[in-house]
C-alpha cells in the first residue's frame, strides 16, 4: 500500500487498541523501512536556502497597484544533490550514481537536494537580484550554464497567478542575447507545493521541485519525490510562453494539454498528451521582418529596454466566459507599441492568438494542427483558471540550436521551400551551445517590475503606463 495515502493516516490508526498515534507511527515507520518503502527525496541541510527576493504588485483599476513579497528558487535539477550523511555525490555530469541510486525509490531515501546560499546563487548560477526583479547571466563565474528559477511566495509554495481575463506586465532588457540564447518568462501549471503535496517529497517548491511542461521533458530529476534514474518518465503540463527572445528574435506561444496539472507520462504516452509545438506568434514568421531586433530601425529596439503586456480577453468579458484571445502590446521610451500586424497571405488580419488565427497559421504553414486537436484557447484559459506558476529562464539549445526561435526550422528543410519556415534572421553557423558558451557567456537576461491584475490595471503604474488599454 502508499504510506502516503489516508490508510496510513491518524484515522486508519485510530485507537481502537488504546494505543497511542505517536507510538504506533514509530512501529509504523521501522516497519516501512524493513520493507524498502519510499519516502521521498530528501532536503539538503548543509546549506540553509536563501533564495533571492522578488516582488511582483497585484493591480486593479478601482485601487491601484499593491506590492506581494515573494522570492525565486532555482530549479531542482541544477541543485547539488548528494548522499544524506555525506558529500558523495548522487549525480555527475549527466549520470547517477549507480550504487546509491539503483532505482528511484531508493535514490530518493539515500540522496538530497541541497540548498544554495547568496553566494551561491551569485557566483556558482548566476542568479542576481536588481532593483526591481532579478538578472540572469548565462554563464556564470562558477562555471553553470544557464539557469532556470520559479516564482514562490517567499515560504513552501510557488505563487500561483490566475490570469483569465487579467493582464501580465513586465520590462525585460534583451541587449545581450545573440542567436541561440532565450532568455524566457512563462507560465506552467506545477504542483503549487513542487510535488510535495502527492507524494510528501522532503524537498518541495523551496528547492525548485515539480517542473513540467509541454514538451514532457524526460530529463526531470525528480518526479513526484522519486529519482528519475532511467529517464523512462516525462513531466508535461500546460505551457503558457509569454515571452521566448534574444535580441533578434521573439515569439508568444500557447501550448494546450489533454491533461490537468502536472503529469508523469511514459512511453508513446509522452508524445500525446500536450501540444508539443504550439500556436506562436512570432513577427518574423509571420512576415514582419522589421518589427523586432537591433536598432532604430526596428519597431522594437532590443538595444533598449522594454515593457511587454499581454492581455488574457474573453468571450464576454468576464472571469466566466472562456478565453478567445491573447493580446500584446508593447511600451519603449514611453511610446505604446501594439504587436505586429499578420502579413501572410491565408492566414486573416490580426495581431493576436486566437483558434482562427492558430488553425489558419497551422494550415498556410502545412503543420498539423495539435494545438485544436488538445482543446484550443480553451484548455488553455481552464488552465488559468486553475492557476500557473512563473518561471524564469536563460538557455541555450542542444537538439535544435535555437532555430525554431530565430533561424529556419526544421533545418533540413530550405529556408524558403513553404511559408513558416524563417522564424527569424539567423543562419544557424552561430548558434552552436559550444559557440555561444564561448562568446557570449556573459549574456544576461534581466526580468523586472512584474505586475498584474485586471485588464487594463498595470498600464498605469508608475506613471510609464498610465491609460494603455488597446480596444
Amino acid at each position: 500500500a502508499d504510506p502516503s495515502s489516508d490508510e496510513f493516516g491518524p484515522s486508519a490508526l485510530a485507537p481502537a487498541r488504546r494505543q497511542s498515534w505517536h507510538a504506533m507511527f514509530l512501529r509504523l515507520a521501522v516497519l516501512l523501512c524493513s520493507l524498502g518503502v519510499v519516502g521521498a527525496q530528501q532536503a539538503g541541510t548543509m546549506t540553509k536556502e536563501a533564495s533571492p527576493p522578488m516582488a511582483v504588485k497585484h493591480c486593479t483599476k478601482a485601487g491601484g497597484c499593491s506590492v506581494e513579497q515573494g522570492a525565486v528558487t532555482l530549479d531542482a535539477n541544477w541543485r547539488w544533490v548528494h548522499e544524506v550523511d555525506g558529500n558523495e555525490n548522487c549525480f555527475t555530469g549527466d549520470e547517477w550514481n549507480k550504487q546509491l541510486c539503483p532505482d528511484g525509490q531508493t535514490c530518493a531515501n539515500k540522496c538530497a537536494v541541497e540548498g544554495v546560499d547568496v553566494e551561491g546563487y551569485k557566483k556558482t548560477y548566476g542568479i542576481r537580484t536588481i532593483s526591481g526583479g532579478v538578472e540572469l547571466q548565462f554563464v556564470s563565474e562558477g562555471g553553470n550554464v544557464g539557469s532556470r528559477v520559479y516564482l514562490t511566495d517567499g515560504e513552501e509554495s510557488y505563487k500561483v497567478f490566475k490570469l483569465k481575463n487579467r493582464e501580465f506586465a513586465f520590462d525585460v532588457d534583451v541587449a545581450s542575447l545573440a542567436f541561440g540564447l532565450n532568455g524566457a518568462l512563462y507560465f506552467v501549471e506545477m504542483d503549487v507545493a513542487g510535488g510535495k503535496g502527492t507524494r510528501k517529497t522532503g524537498a518541495g517548491a523551496k528547492f525548485g521541485t515539480g517542473y513540467c511542461d509541454a514538451q514532457c521533458p524526460h530529463d526531470i530529476k525528480w518526479i513526484g519525490g522519486e529519482a528519475n534514474v532511467d529517464g523512462h518518465h516525462g513531466m508535461c503540463c500546460i505551457e503558457m510562453d509569454i515571452w521566448e527572445a534574444n535580441s533578434r528574435a521573439a515569439a508568444f506561444t500557447t501550448h494546450p494539454c489533454s491533461v490537468e496539472g502536472a503529469y508523469r507520462c511514459e512511453g508513446v504516452d509522452c508524445g500525446d498528451v500536450c501540444d508539443k509545438d504550439g500556436c506562436d506568434f512570432n513577427a518574423f514568421r509571420m512576415g514582419r521582418q522589421h518589427f523586432y531586433g537591433v536598432g532604430q530601425d526596428f519597431a522594437l529596439d532590443t538595444t533598449k529596454p522594454m515593457t511587454v503586456v499581454t492581455q488574457f480577453l474573453t468571450t464576454d468579458g468576464t472571469d466566466q466566459g472562456d478565453l478567445s484571445e491573447i493580446r500584446r502590446f508593447y511600451v519603449q521610451e514611453g511610446r505604446v507599441i501594439a504587436n505586429a500586424d499578420v502579413n501572410m497571405q491565408g492566414v486573416p488580419a490580426g495581431n493576436s492568438i486566437t483558434d482562427a488565427f492558430c488553425s489558419a497559421q497551422k494550415g498556410v504553414f502545412q503543420d498539423s494542427d495539435s494545438h485544436a486537436d488538445k482543446g484550443g484557447l480553451q484548455k488553455v484559459g481552464e488552465a488559468l483558471d486553475r492557476g500557473l506558476v512563473l518561471v524564469l529562464s536563460l538557455w541555450d539549445d542542444n537538439a535544435t540550436e535555437m532555430r525554431w526561435l530565430d533561424a529556419s526550422f526544421p533545418a533540413a528543410e530550405p529556408r524558403g521551400s513553404r511559408p513558416g519556415l524563417a522564424r527569424g534572421p539567423c543562419d544557424g553557423s552561430t548558434s552552436s551551445p559550444a559557440q555561444v558558451r564561448k562568446e557570449h557567456g556573459s549574456a544576461t537576461v534581466k526580468y523586472t517590475n512584474i505586475m498584474y491584475g485586471e485588464i487594463g490595471s498595470t498600464t498605469s503604474a508608475d506613471g510609464r503606463r498610465a491609460g494603455v488599454l488597446l480596444v
